[in-house]
């Protein structure tokens, strides 16, 4: 038990120290993943029966999509993607409750599927940047 709580503690160092350090972007890249790792609990506990770690874990989805992912939308510079952005968390936040209610693989399985989707096109929107920033700047002779 113990070096299960020391592995714990040093992995929760590592991410306070990578949230620390992160850009932005890269923020919301970690908030994903959380969010998605998060559902990954909540599948195998599902299949193993352990319904109070389920629920823990579906929690821990909720909080990251809603008080994360949500609460960071910037609506006034966001316009139309901020507000279908905030649309799609609810409804993701809403399939989750539903998948622990029902005890539903299928619904984590959709939310995880949207999340992984979204995190997709967010990385590729970094790839971009990232690219358009190694390029050199034209100069007007």
């Amino acid at each position: 038990m113990f070096a299960r709580a020391t592995a714990n503690a040093y992995a929760q160092v590592g991410v306070q120290t990578g949230a620390m350090s992160a850009s932005p972007h890269k923020l919301i890249v970690m908030l994903y993943d959380g969010a998605r790792a998060a559902i990954a609990r909540a599948k195998f506990h599902l299949e193993s029966g352990n319904i109070a770690e389920r629920g823990n874990a579906i929690s821990k989805a909720i909080d990251i999509i809603d008080n994360g992912l949500r609460a960071v939308l910037d609506h006034e510079a966001g316009g139309e993607i901020s507000a279908n952005l905030e649309s799609l968390y609810e409804y993701m936040v809403r399939r989750l409750m539903l998948a622990n209610l029902r005890s539903d693989a299928a619904l984590l399985a959709e939310v995880d599927t949207l999340l992984e989707s979204l995190a997709s096109a967010w990385a590729q929107i970094d790839d971009t940047a990232a690219a358009a920033d190694r390029q050199p700047a034209l100069q007007d002779n």
